[in-house]
């Protein structure tokens, strides 16, 4: 079975949400840390629940709502950046977000097209 790529990376990117969560919140930040994992993790979730859709509008919708997810992640990650509230580098996690951003775009854009 071909391997789909977002699937992929959006799992990926969520076990790296989890590993980030669990140093933001040995650093104290629990407020933030949790709308951050609640957001990434909702990415891959809404992108697996959009290979099972039961039409093309149902995948556009889980695939909409999973870039939604993205660019509130992308928001929770800029703004810890911007805050310097953690010593650790997020500059990975927002260039991932921003790939996984532009993928899941491209999947809504041309499925629109073809619908």
């Amino acid at each position: 079975m071909k391997e789909n790529l977002i699937q992929t990376r959006t799992f990926n990117f969520s076990l790296a949400s989890i590993q980030l969560y669990r140093l933001l919140t040995e650093e104290k930040e629990y407020i933030i840390s949790k709308q951050l994992l609640r957001a990434a993790t909702s990415i891959g979730a809404n992108v697996v629940e959009a290979e099972a859709a039961q039409s093309k509008a149902d995948f556009i919708a889980k695939m909409s709502i999973a870039s939604k997810e993205a660019r509130e992640t992308r928001y929770w990650l800029q703004l810890l950046d911007k805050s310097n509230f953690t010593k650790h580098d997020l500059k990975m996690n927002l260039n991932e977000v921003d790939e996984i951003i532009k993928i899941i775009t491209s999947i809504v854009k041309t499925s629109r097209e073809r619908s």
